[in-house]
This record gives structure tokens, sequence and C-alpha cells, in this order.
């Protein structure tokens, strides 16, 4: 997880990326958006905030907390773990495009993109990247 050139790093950050670690695969039901196998390994999440952001990473951080955004019922595993946070100015898909890895769940995190971007959540493999 590098910053990316293209950010504007002078704005107040109001995108984010989480790194999880998902330390054993699992079949979780995200809310409406179904049910979906995710491998162990880890993850990137790509979201924003357009206020309150220490509160909404301080949040996807805890396990106990109601189940409101997908990410959720992913964070809130008992073998789920947020491992790092990075804050970013700058378009949130634009951050998320910028990040490679494959799709677990379409639509994870996307149901307000308009960019085309299929899915905030991408899985990065077996190893730390």
């Amino acid at each position: 997880m590098k910053n990316q050139p293209d950010m504007d790093m002078k704005r107040v950050p109001d995108s984010y990326q989480l790194l999880i670690h998902l330390k054993q695969g699992c079949r979780i039901q995200v809310g409406a958006l179904g049910q979906f196998s995710f491998e162990a390994g880890y993850y990137i999440y790509t979201g924003s905030a357009k206020r309150n952001l220490s509160a909404r990473l301080a949040r996807h951080c805890r396990k106990n907390k109601p189940l409101r955004w997908h990410i959720d019922y992913l964070t809130s595993q008992a073998n789920a773990e947020v491992i790092e946070t990075k804050t970013f100015s700058g378009d949130e898909c634009q951050l998320n495009q910028a990040c490679k890895g494959a799709v677990m769940a379409p639509g994870f995190g996307a149901s307000d993109c308009n960019n085309g971007c299929g899915t905030h959540l991408k899985f990065m493999g077996k190893r730390r990247p």
C-alpha cells in the first residue's frame, strides 16, 4: 500500500485504505449483497469519509459494532484483523483503481460507486503487500 502520486496531499484526508489480514478462509453473508467465500490472506479495502475520518477508522478496527457497511461484516469476524490504515486526500475510486488485486466479492463497498470500480475490496494474496 504505497501513497498514490496523483493524490493531493495538501488537502485534508478524506479517503482511506485498510489492510486486513484474514487468518483463515470463511464464508460470510454480507448484508443484502449476498454470501461470499473469502480466502485466508490479505485484503485492501478503500473507502471515504467526508467528516470524522478518525472515528470511521476507529470503528472499522472494532470487533463489536452494528453491521452497517459491507466492510463491517468482514472486520467483525473473529479471524479478521485490520493491521494497517492509511489516509489520503483525493478520490476514493481513483485510489481503489490504482490498487491491483483479485475481486472476491463483486459490489463489496461499491454500492454508491459510479466510476465502474466493481468492488472496493481487493484480495492481495497470502503474503503481506
